[in-house]
């Protein structure tokens, strides 16, 4: 690699690490601020914040991955054609296509990044924030279960317990279900234990009654006598239900991968799983797109102190195509998986977007001749 290479490589991701934290803080406040709430008003602790916020970060930064290439060549290509730096390597013969050997570099190493963030960041921070989400969740159920006062967890659903033992049991359970305007039930039990399962959470009762009244004109009160009742909690305490493994919680190899507990025998699952990792091979190219386009377009403007504006907005234009397209390209895939090649026609555009400019940007001008 030449000095010149060194050189503007070395302001590409200097500028890169500080573009890509603006983006992240951004991105990572906004989805905080809705988070802290949801957490903080359900009774965790900052702790628990903290964790989650942590967790997102990897999605958060694979989404600004290409913004931040972008922003970055073009605010180093900006800068170094107002002071010329360009215009003197031009003039010593490099031509559009070695001016931009760097800018490949560099986009190659975004896309390195990126996938490794695809690949295995994004699906492990993806697996364990759904396995800590449905924790909460059935932690949450314990904070419904208060000794010695009435409470009400949903609409038309009353519960009390009278004492709970140290070993977590549940003793003198009332429930006073009335959310059916046809039948108004009530359970009464000596014991009740808190029981985890793939649907929620379940409370089984112990030596009980349970008495239903039928609101009907016959007003029929019916009373049953039971060892041991189940009561589904989930439909009145909101929890995140249980789900089996997705191709999006997995990392590629592990998509592979017997551990992977996938069912491959299902035609909905080898769809869903080319469609992940076509999308997880495609989409970090759009880094290298994103800095050969902010690249290329400014380079066909020629020198001058009123800056490169426009060169700049047909950057932007040019960014925001892109994106359209590969936006558009996921949309197709998802309703019909065959589509897949398609996901790389925003990154490849981008490039070819990229070269036609840069072929462009080293013809000879031609300039008016005035006739005396």
């Amino acid at each position: 690699m030449s000095r010149f290479d060194r050189y503007l490589l070395s302001q590409l991701l200097a500028l890169f690490g500080f573009f890509a934290l603006i983006l992240v803080t951004v991105y990572w406040i906004n989805r905080a601020v809705g988070l802290f709430d949801k957490l903080l008003g359900d009774g965790q602790s900052a702790l628990v914040f903290l964790e989650f916020s942590l967790l997102i970060l990897p999605n958060a930064i694979r989404l600004v991955l290409p913004v931040a290439a972008f922003a970055a060549t073009v605010y180093v290509t900006n800068r170094l054609m107002q002071e010329s730096e360009l215009v003197v390597m031009q003039a010593t013969g490099f031509s559009s296509f070695r001016l931009a050997r760097p800018i490949i570099y560099f986009g190659l190493i975004v896309t390195l990044l990126h996938l490794a963030l695809m690949n295995l960041l994004v699906p492990w921070s993806n697996a364990m924030l759904n396995t800590r989400q449905q924790a909460l969740s059935q932690d949450m159920t314990a904070r419904y279960m208060n000794e010695g006062q009435f409470m009400q967890p949903a609409s038309g659903v009353t519960l009390y317990i009278r004492d709970i033992t140290d070993k977590g049991e549940l003793e003198d359970v009332f429930i006073a279900d009335d959310r059916s305007r046809a039948v108004r039930t009530v359970y009464n039990a000596s014991r009740a234990l808190i029981v985890r399962s793939e649907t929620g959470p379940k409370l089984l009762m112990l030596d009980g009654t349970s008495q239903r009244l039928d609101r009907d004109g016959s007003r029929k009160l019916s009373i049953t006598r039971f060892a041991d009742a189940t009561y589904d909690l989930g439909t009145i305490i909101q929890t995140a239900k249980a789900r089996g493994p997705e191709p999006r919680d997995l990392t590629s190899l592990a998509l592979f991968t017997p551990e992977g507990g996938l069912d491959w025998a299902d035609p909905a699952t080898q769809s869903a799983v080319t469609r992940e990792i076509q999308s997880r091979l495609s989409q970090p190219f759009l880094s290298l797109a994103s800095a050969m386009l902010g690249f290329s377009a400014l380079l066909i403007g020629a020198f001058s102190r009123f800056g490169l504006g426009r060169q700049i907005l047909g950057a932007v234009i040019g960014l925001i195509l892109v994106q359209l397209i590969s936006t558009t390209s996921t949309s197709l895939t998802l309703q019909n998986v065959a589509l897949w090649p398609t996901l790389y026609a925003g990154p490849l555009t981008g490039c070819l977007i990229s070269v036609l400019l840069l072929w462009v940007s080293q013809r000879p001008r031609r300039s008016r001749r005035v006739v005396v």
